[in-house]
């Protein structure tokens, strides 16, 4: 519970109803940033210290800790008020289910320092439990291509895997990989993740650089059904994820 925002309302002698009015949402969305793991959007902390009569430090505290990249941070709060994520990834596995020992790898693999693989590898073992651990996770679906199973260096890949099938036992989460004899597909311009949120659709796109998020999600949606429809289903990706024959 975010007791903080719970006393703050008290204190100040405002109701979830009469915040929500000022704030400019529905009450019930009030009523969830009390909970664990639901950060309001920015422009909602805002505008509720505002009306609190308080810092947005103080309301939520451990936003201030995260150490993702400046231009991560708008997803990442996406992330925590999505109800669903549709990810696809080419190359990698999706940061939600890295392990730690996978993640330490990718990320050492560009321009990172030591220490700032040790942090970033912090911040997504948290984000992964802010976004997956919360009372009510969203239901997250991802298509992996074939090809990011295969790199890597098997110490760091067996465990990985063992980890992927783990995880695709959860009922709110849906995995299925994209097999390479499924040939050229949509999906070869690069990754991307929907998020679907009380506001609406946002998709996040990666690129080199920086990543950057989208409300023009139509053709992702068409991109989306593509790959979902030739990616193995469920059942089968865990049985070639446990299979690993590609591995040595």
């Amino acid at each position: 519970m975010n007791q903080a925002l719970r006393v703050a309302i008290a204190d100040s002698g405002q109701t979830v109803e009469s915040l929500a009015e000022q704030v400019g949402v529905d009450p019930k969305t009030v009523a969830r940033w009390v909970t664990p793991g639901r950060v309001p959007h920015p422009r909602h902390r805002v505008a509720a210290a505002a009306a609190l009569g308080r810092e947005v430090e103080d309301l939520w505290p451990d936003v201030l800790k995260r150490r993702e990249p400046a231009w991560l941070r708008p997803w990442v709060e996406t992330e925590l008020q999505a109800t669903a994520l549709r990810s696809f990834q080419i190359a990698v596995i999706p940061g939600l289910l890295q392990t730690p020992e996978y993640a330490s790898a990718v990320l050492a693999s560009g321009l990172l320092g030591p220490d700032e693989v040790t942090e970033y590898v912090e911040t997504r073992l948290r984000r992964q439990k802010a976004v997956l651990e919360r009372r009510k996770p969203p239901l997250f679906i991802a298509v992996l291509d074939e090809f990011a199973l295969r790199r890597g260096a098997p110490e760091i890949m067996h465990p990985q895997l063992d980890h992927l099938v783990k995880m695709a036992q959860r009922p709110n989460i849906l995995l299925h990989v994209l097999p390479l004899d499924a040939g050229l597909h949509a999906g070869q311009a690069g990754p991307f993740v929907i998020a679907t949120t009380e506001d609406g659709d946002v998709a996040y796109l990666d690129d080199q650089a920086a990543g950057r998020l989208t409300n023009d999600t139509g053709d992702l949606w068409s991109i989306w059904d593509t790959l979902r429809s030739v990616a193995l289903p469920r059942r089968q990706t865990i049985d070639f994820l446990e299979a690993r024959s590609w591995l040595t």
